[in-house]
């Protein structure tokens, strides 16, 4: 089965009133749609790409169900099929402590013989899945095929680097204004706020103190399904940091 890769149809199918952040699998979604680099692992041969073009990685690899195996002949036949590893890192595109956001690992066996970047334009890979882990600073979650191919990328995710990087590069005053919807209020022993993640639910912002650092998501007042929707949604929440009444000093 091939994932689609355009997310606009089926976001409001995936969508939930109640969510206010990205499910395990919608991150793994994201992380494959913005992937610029991955590891690839064959029978334990590890090839870097360093050249993706952007574009998810699930337009150039069919990811197939475990065919049931009927007897041990079947079982051999798929032992002997060469497995696979992809390995992805998501790292922040803002200079925060510990940039590494999520690591994606997806595991399966080759169908096909693996179509690398050198390989026709338009080749691409079929594998048996097994499962993708996500790991993050709160744990493992392991994302089966059903939901894998049920959740969609985050409509920010090709443009999520950009936007953080322009909001601290050309806006700091605005991340320090968006301080005052955190509660409780941050203290006085934080030294740095910067934008950490963006997501159709919502931004994230890392607040770095002297020994560790803590990351706050402010929702959007609803999931926005497309990048064009965006704007609107980073100023509603500008104007209610507005009415919040008291001032906020950290350095951007």
């Amino acid at each position: 089965m091939r994932l689609p890769g355009d997310p606009a149809p089926a976001l409001a199918a995936t969508a939930t009133p109640a969510a206010t952040e990205p499910s395990a699998a919608e991150r793994v979604r994201s992380v494959l749609a913005a992937a610029h680099s991955m590891t690839v692992v064959i029978d334990g041969v590890r090839h870097e790409v360093r050249h993706l073009d952007g574009s998810d990685v699930l337009g150039r690899l069919h990811l197939h169900p475990a065919a049931p195996a009927a007897g041990q002949d079947l079982s051999d036949a798929a032992d002997e099929r060469p497995a696979i590893r992809l390995e992805f890192t998501d790292i922040a595109a803002t200079p925060v402590r510990d940039r590494v956001r999520a690591r994606v690992t997806v595991l399966g066996r080759l169908l096909t013989p693996y179509a690398d970047e050198h390989s026709a334009p338009g080749a691409a890979t079929c594998v048996e899945y097994s499962r993708a882990a996500l790991e993050t600073a709160d744990g493992t979650a392991y994302i089966g095929l059903a939901e894998l191919d049920r959740a969609w990328p985050d409509p920010l995710a090709p443009y999520e680097a950009g936007m953080l990087t322009h909001l601290m590069d050309d806006h700091p005053e605005l991340v320090t204004l968006l301080l005052r919807l955190v509660r409780p209020a941050p203290p006085a022993t934080v030294l740095r706020a910067l934008p950490l993640a963006l997501d159709r639910y919502g931004i994230t912002l890392r607040l770095e103190e002297r020994r560790g650092h803590r990351d706050v998501r402010l929702p959007f007042p609803s999931p926005l399904d497309d990048v064009e929707q965006s704007g609107a949604q980073i100023q509603a929440l500008l104007s209610a940091a507005r009415r919040r009444s008291h001032r906020n000093t950290l350095p951007a």
